[in-house]
């Protein structure tokens, strides 16, 4: 088979999967799934090894990164259900909010959104934005898309969201995840600050819709230490630190070996769930922690799915030789640099709407940096550094755009008081332009930081 034959056919299988979520409403796990199948069989691996390629691409993955994901976002439903979002919003709106109601909104958003959905999160959040702007006698749009962006940057760049730490452990940094969130960040809060000026300058000039009435309940407001709801977020990141710190110094071995256990991101973010039954005893609610975990669970499931079934498809990419290809004639490709992730994922962002299964597609494609037959290691990507910048600009690409076929459009428009005409011109350009911005701050990054 020839070179520009098998380029063919890998990019026809991509299309047929983009257009088989996208446009038949296929669920995503069996699109992936069944083009990573279609792509074994046409580029010629033989039928008795597929079995084999699909068991240790699906079980690989899921094994590495399930636990992640299943207390991220455990978590979250924790701080969204008790009302220690609102909580943490509430405290920030306390230190900026009032001489600066839409920085505060940005950053209400950026923090919210580290364990909880963007989605979730902006229906919870959102009534304290209405509340700013009527107390100031202003729009409510400029705050309502200052929200909006500062979720959306958190949502695709920072784990323990679902996307950002599935595409971490794909890429084989499972075991590395503080730099995923450092760098995470940094380019996030640097994206954010294009975005703060649109909202401003955009959203005052549109008219706000009727919205639905306000989220927030009698139960939201009772008193709570803000350091509860804080706890499970920091704790986590602190013991992440402690664990390097502990690699790269010389301490007693058993507080070197008990420090790495505790960084090791699962056990991490199982001590922070644990963190979480402090708020559940101050709002009462540890009678509640089953269904919060049985509702956390079926959302948690069809993305750790997802996630197996790219790795599935990444295990096709390196079994069929398809890297061998790249390798052999993908100088060009290679000039792209951190771009190509990039395009891969923004179109199928935009094609299927949804910037999870964006992120941990593109990452199955791109496979673990350390693994010489993959397509991250063929395209000159071969340290942690540079997988981790290879995560960024997969976050930007799932970010690029929001439209009608991205349920967090209508979330915002619909609860943000913009009607769906304006949302092009509010929610698309603006993460269109977010994701622009991303990607030349990630691609800066990679020409001036050794990697």
């Amino acid at each position: 088979m020839t070179t520009m034959s098998t380029l063919l056919i890998f990019a026809a299988a991509i299309i047929l999967m983009v257009v088989a979520i996208a446009r038949w409403k296929v669920h995503p796990f069996l699109a992936i799934l069944g083009t990573a199948l279609l792509l074994a069989v046409l580029l010629g691996i033989p039928f008795a090894d597929i079995p084999d390629v699909i068991g240790k691409g699906f079980g690989g993955v899921s094994s590495g990164i399930a636990l992640v994901i299943i207390f991220g976002t455990l978590i979250g439903s924790v701080l969204e259900r008790t009302g220690g979002a609102v909580v943490l919003a509430r405290a920030v709106e306390r230190v900026v909010g009032k001489r600066h109601p839409r920085l505060a909104m940005m950053l209400i958003g950026w923090i919210v959104s580290i364990p909880v959905f963007c989605d979730s999160g902006f229906v919870l959040v959102s009534p304290i934005g209405k509340s700013l702007a009527k107390r100031s006698g202003n729009s409510p749009v400029p705050l309502m898309l200052a929200l909006a962006a500062g979720l959306f940057a958190s949502h695709v760049f920072i784990p323990p969201t679902p996307g950002p730490v599935a595409a971490a452990g794909m890429v084989g940094l499972e075991n590395n995840l503080l730099l995923v969130i450092a760098l995470g960040s940094v380019i996030s809060l640097l994206t954010l600050i294009p975005a703060y000026f649109f909202a401003g300058s955009v959203g005052k000039r549109i008219e706000p819709a009727e919205t639905p009435n306000e989220v927030l309940t009698a139960e939201d407001e009772r008193p709570c230490n803000a350091a509860l709801a804080f706890l499970p977020i920091v704790l986590p990141i602190v013991l992440m630190a402690l664990g390097s710190v502990a690699a790269l110094t010389q301490l007693p071995s058993g507080i070197t070996t008990a420090l790495t256990f505790l960084g090791k991101p699962a056990i991490a973010l199982m001590i922070a769930l644990l963190s979480c039954l402090p708020l559940l005893m101050k709002r009462k609610m540890t009678g509640q922690f089953y269904d919060i975990t049985q509702s956390s669970l079926k959302t948690a499931g069809p993305i750790i799915f997802i996630t197996a079934a790219g790795g599935v498809l990444g295990a096709v990419v390196v079994a069929s030789g398809f890297v061998d290809i790249i390798k052999e004639s993908g100088e060009a490709l290679k000039a792209l640099g951190v771009v190509f992730p990039f395009l891969i994922a923004a179109i199928l962002k935009s094609a299927q709407g949804s910037s999870t299964v964006a992120i941990t597609t593109t990452a199955s494609m791109m496979g673990m940096f350390n693994d010489s037959g993959s397509m991250m290691n063929a395209l000159g990507f071969t340290s942690p550094l540079a997988a981790a910048l290879v995560v960024m600009a997969i976050g930007a690409g799932a970010m690029t755009v929001s439209h009608a076929n991205d349920s967090y459009f209508w979330v915002v428009t619909g609860f943000g008081g913009i009607k769906a005409r304006d949302g092009y011109r509010t929610m698309t350009l603006m993460t269109l332009m977010m994701g622009l911005t991303a990607i030349a701050l990630i691609t800066l990054a990679s020409l001036l930081i050794p990697t």
